[in-house]
């Protein structure tokens, strides 16, 4: 569980003084950019926003629409995961019931998490929690704890070495614990994309240790959009995901992201 204990040790990584708390209402809500408005997609792409950044960001930066050019037969949700649900320790708890469950019981069987920075953490925390109801993750430049645990964590001679010796609680450390215990099956899920003058690129090294060589990807830049779009178009070039099999189905897509709703 991500607690207000988190909060507390996040705030000054990812968002300062003048971060101000949104609401954290239940249900999350979720924005919803369907492929076609007669039935689901093979896939669900779930995307999570970083701190400074909100759902429609991913409409704006271009993300959906270069999902959509490249022809994925996927539905996307922008969920507003924001750091309110660190603040009251309800992150994972809402993500599983408001995003997960639904996407389930709507009949999505494929589901993955794509999340920047704070939205990378909670992706990494919601598999780490359910993984078998989601089938890969995309942590783009994730936060991934305070500048003292990664240094305990490389001090420690990495995650693998890290896990077996730490006896420390909390989400971070927690995160750390999994990543280096976890089964090589489960690591294979995890995707690692970040820009190489990241502020969080010890860490990200240090994860991308326990990855499988093309799970893992560097380019130049920092923790900012212009990186992260570039990590995305590279993404979008190698993707495992289905493709749409007619162009009268690509054109509904682009009618239906017109009237996407919010819900």
């Amino acid at each position: 569980m991500i607690t207000r204990r988190a909060c507390a040790l996040a705030l000054p990584a990812l968002a300062g003084c003048r971060w101000l708390p949104r609401a954290a209402t239940v249900p999350m809500q979720v924005r919803r950019e369907p492929l076609s408005p007669q039935a689901p997609a093979p896939l669900l792409v779930v995307m999570l926003p970083g701190v400074y950044s909100w759902p429609r960001d991913f409409v704006d930066e271009g993300f959906v629409r270069a999902l959509r050019a490249r022809g994925f037969a996927a539905d996307v949700w922008l969920a507003d995961a924001h750091l309110g649900y660190v603040d009251n320790g309800t992150m994972l708890e809402r993500l599983r019931l408001d995003v997960i469950a639904v996407a389930q019981a709507a009949g999505y069987r494929r589901i993955w998490l794509v999340g920047i920075s704070l939205g990378g953490f909670a992706s990494l925390g919601a598999l780490r929690q359910q993984p078998e109801a989601i089938e890969g993750v995309l942590a783009i430049a994730p936060y991934l704890g305070q500048a003292a645990l990664v240094q305990q964590v490389a001090g420690a001679g990495g995650a693998a070495a890290f896990a077996r010796s730490a006896h420390l609680d909390g989400p971070e450390a927690g995160l750390w614990t999994w990543l280096g215990s976890a089964p090589e099956r489960l690591r294979e899920k995890v995707h690692l994309y970040t820009g190489a003058q990241d502020r969080f690129i010890e860490g990200h090294r240090l994860m991308a240790a326990l990855l499988p060589a093309d799970h893992a990807l560097e380019v130049p830049g920092g923790h900012d959009w212009p990186a992260w779009n570039a990590l995305w178009a590279r993404w979008l070039q190698r993707a495992p995901w289905p493709r749409v099999a007619s162009r009268a189905l690509q054109g509904d897509s682009g009618r239906a992201a017109q009237g996407a709703r919010r819900e």
